[in-house]
């Protein structure tokens, strides 16, 4: 059942199937949220959320809130006549989330990135990790947001925060792409540092993901102070298999223990 306190119209999601029109994203969330009365006196403050390097096995996982004064976003030019948006920043290539983030700083009325590094996913769990990181970014905001639109089906921000959840909302929503575009520029750049400092892994590749190279150094050389050591990876490892951190269920979610 819903929670009554937290009820904000708005902020029920757009059913599941409901078609999009366009991978640009728009303003189309925000304009839902702040056509509905806030009983507030002024326009809602909304802030756009989204994380990156939640399946990764190596490296922080990041995250970025974002705020628009809802002014027109920023475009690249194309090749021709095409016209490059703001969207899911899996959907664009290297070169234009590059391009989008040296102009988004400047364009965002506000924005903060925060992280939860592997310590602390191995310590609490990678939702809370995830919790963590995101309220670290939402409070480093200049301004608290009213409403927060979340990437995704799962609320994993909750109280005291007011949510929106959206899959895809980083193709419908330019405050959250905005967001996601900022979260992986920030994230592949810290990852290419660690490969200069832990070389054969991959990491400027495959950003701590699984891959050819990154499951063969881990074989050879076992994971580095970055990787994350209560992952299951670890089992198929018979060298390093002991090297893995286990939680133990009970003595809470945050206690591990070297087994």
């Amino acid at each position: 059942m819903a929670d009554p306190t937290r009820a904000l119209p708005g902020l029920d999601p757009v059913p599941v199937g409901t078609s999009t029109t366009s991978r640009i994203a728009g303003y189309e969330i925000e304009d839902e949220l702040r056509a509905a009365p806030s009983g507030r006196g002024r326009p809602l403050r909304i802030a756009g959320v989204d994380e990156v390097g939640r399946g990764a096995w190596a490296g922080p996982v990041v995250v970025c809130a974002a705020v628009t004064d809802l002014s027109p976003p920023p475009v690249l030019q194309g090749r021709g006549k095409k016209v490059i948006g703001l969207t899911d920043s899996k959907l664009l290539t290297e070169a234009h989330r590059e391009a989008f983030a040296e102009m988004l700083p400047g364009w965002l009325a506000g924005h903060a990135i925060a992280a939860s590094g592997p310590e602390e996913i191995d310590e609490v769990g990678m939702t809370e990790a995830l919790r963590r990181a995101a309220v670290r970014a939402l409070e480093s905001l200049p301004v608290a947001p009213d409403v927060v639109i979340l990437d995704g089906k799962h609320d994993f921000l909750s109280s005291p925060w007011r949510v929106r959840c959206e899959v895809k909302a980083d193709q419908r929503s330019v405050t959250v792409a905005a967001a996601s575009v900022l979260a992986k520029v920030h994230r592949d750049r810290l990852m290419a540092e660690l490969d200069g400092e832990h070389p054969g892994y991959g990491f400027a590749d495959s950003a701590g993901y699984p891959s050819p190279t990154h499951q063969k150094a881990l074989e050879e050389l076992g994971p580095t102070p970055h990787h994350r050591m209560s992952w299951s990876y670890l089992d198929d490892l018979p060298r390093w298999r002991h090297l893995k951190k286990h939680r133990d269920p009970l003595a809470g979610e945050g206690q591990l223990s070297l087994l």
